[in-house]
């Protein structure tokens, strides 16, 4: 079965870690993953490709052609560059070692010269050659040229909105897949709307805030997108369940979304509607959470700064 590698962001490394594995999971139940420090390798049916495209954290991904005791390259191993024109030769050291990675480049660049028709183009290569060296073992690997996706627009924003990396990686963690729904019952300026719906996944929002409200309404005309917008107390969520497949979404724990409900209210509200069924990322302050000993799948600690620090809550 093929394998593909992933290196992944450090910042919140274990969420990016979890997050590569559940998208594997979502497309093929069979994966397999093996993690090496911010390396994660993945035996899949899934193309790399489509893994990247949904992840919030991988800063570099392709397909493994083999596994390497040392630096040697023969014919069979550059057969991935039959049809390219350019090519380039990059080093990934997740090891303790130190190399040369410069003169390693060179000398695995002419090397592949030497068995294939392709010129070395630093900017913008047909295939990215990948040498990856770890303290247990290497990796000879390859990806080709992919076009960036743009990312969603937004003409309003709010200092306390949703961030849109961690609204990816809670919608991923969930499971949901192309043509599912999510809601979000606390929709703001609508940060996980758009994200769902970059990800083709349909949404659902909800708004108590007049203001947020038409927000959300304006940030979504401007991409294009059609997800639905309510203005709308959240306990409305029981009567709409037939119509998503999970919720992401950030509770409140400053300004309410009724002025007259604190937060720990709020929260404990939220929590006692009955979802039966529904795949839930529910990000909240960690101290508003103690008193109700939520219970889930797993708990990510998200630290801003000394006074605040966020929980994701998957269940």
């Amino acid at each position: 079965m093929p394998e593909s590698f992933f290196v992944l962001s450090k910042d919140y490394l274990e969420l990016a870690i979890d997050e590569v594995i559940a998208i594997s999971k979502m497309y093929d139940r069979f994966a397999k993953a093996k993690v090496i420090s911010n390396l994660v390798i993945i035996q899949s049916k899934t193309n790399w490709n489509k893994i990247t495209k949904r992840a919030s954290f991988v800063k570099i991904s392709g397909q493994i052609l083999r596994k390497m005791s040392g630096l040697f390259l023969d014919e069979g191993n550059v057969e991935v560059l039959k049809n390219a024109k350019t090519f380039v030769c990059r080093i990934i050291n997740l090891s303790s070692n130190q190399f040369n990675i410069p003169e390693l480049e060179r000398s695995m660049g002419d090397m592949i010269s030497k068995f294939s028709h392709a010129k070395v183009e630093l900017q913008n290569p047909d295939i990215t050659v990948y040498l990856i060296f770890t303290d247990q073992e290497n990796f000879f690997g390859f990806s080709k040229r992919i076009s960036k996706k743009n990312r969603p627009k937004k003409i309003k924003n709010h200092p306390h909105e949703l961030d849109w990396k961690l609204t990816r990686v809670m919608i991923n963690l969930i499971g949901l897949k192309e043509g599912e729904t999510v809601c979000d019952p606390f929709c703001g300026t609508g940060t996980t709307l758009l994200e769902a719906e970059s990800m083709g996944v349909h949404a659902i929002g909800l708004d108590f805030d007049k203001k947020m409200y038409k927000i959300s309404k304006e940030n979504l005309k401007t991409n294009g997108y059609k997800s639905k917008v309510f203005k709308s107390d959240f306990q409305e969520l029981s009567k709409i369940s037939r119509e998503f497949n999970g919720i992401v979404t950030d509770l409140p724990y400053g300004r309410a979304s009724k002025a007259s409900e604190k937060p720990e209210e709020i929260m404990e509200k939220f929590f006692s509607i009955p979802l039966k069924r529904k795949k839930m990322a529910i990000m909240y302050k960690k101290e508003l959470g103690k008193n109700l000993k939520l219970k889930g799948i797993k708990k990510y600690e998200i630290y801003r700064h000394k006074s605040l620090t966020r929980t994701i809550l998957i269940k």
